[in-house]
């Protein structure tokens, strides 16, 4: 299948897709398309936003549906989408041993590109993200937000149209998560990419982004924040998070 327009290539598309663990419901039905920009995947711990996640990238298979991802289906087309994809998982997969620049330079063996290629590919995002001194340290001496500025990093040396990341900001500071927050939201526009962004944080949404709301395995609303807000005679998105979610969680 090829790509027949921009839009299109730039894009997350699922049908009817779920998923069963056991007798369990994790992914329901779950219908999406999501085009370019910073799109957030809101939702309570156990929502399926992790399970969607590892569906969207092959690492599980869907009882039922399909997954379309920049134009191809995902069944037929796995490697060929994973070039084109960068993922940050919610558990870190860094080799602590390695410094900085080897944990890079191993993944981009991992798609064919050199080191020095490498490199120059994410000169720019090394220096924003505050890591170009850092090169040469072992990943176990970094903090937890620096960890995830090198994941980040790392998800972007092959150039990908599609940036998934799940919980980013899992454990960090306010002021870190505010920092890498800011920074996927400026690369998205910098470099028109689609980004899925997953989270049961309600202050990494902004009132103009995508907002996609998970619950129970199934999408509960989708649209600008601001807007589903107004929709749902809301004043915030809190208030939005409560009325479409069963979470009791303060967030």
């Amino acid at each position: 299948m090829g790509r027949s327009n921009t839009k299109r290539a730039m894009s997350i598309v699922t049908n009817q897709l779920s998923f069963h663990y056991g007798k369990k419901t994790a992914i329901d039905n779950l219908s999406l398309n999501i085009n370019r920009g910073f799109n957030v995947l809101l939702g309570p711990n156990g929502a399926g936003k992790s399970t969607l996640f590892l569906m969207l990238t092959g690492l599980s298979q869907a009882t039922s549906g399909s997954v379309n991802i920049n134009g191809f289906d995902l069944k037929e087309n796995r490697p060929k989408i994973m070039r084109s994809m960068g993922v940050v998982f919610q558990q870190s997969t860094l080799d602590l041993d390695l410094s900085v620049k080897q944990n890079l330079v191993y993944y981009a063996a991992l798609h064919g590109i050199s080191a020095s290629q490498a490199l120059n590919n994410i000169s720019d995002i090394l220096a924003q993200l505050q890591l170009t001194q850092r090169l040469n340290d072992k990943v176990r001496s970094l903090n937890g937000g620096h960890r995830r500025r090198v994941e980040i990093a790392r998800a972007l040396i092959h150039q990908p149209k599609v940036l998934l990341l799940d919980e980013a900001t899992v454990g960090l500071d306010i002021d870190s998560r505010k920092m890498i927050t800011e920074y996927v939201g400026k690369l998205c526009k910098d470099l028109n990419i689609c980004v899925l962004w997953a989270t049961h944080l309600i202050d990494e949404i902004a009132e103009n982004d995508q907002l996609i709301l998970i619950n129970e395995g199934k999408i509960t609303a989708q649209g600008v924040s601001s807007e589903l807000c107004k929709e749902n005679n809301v004043d915030d998105i809190y208030q939005l998070y409560r009325r479409l979610t069963t979470s009791s969680e303060l967030i």
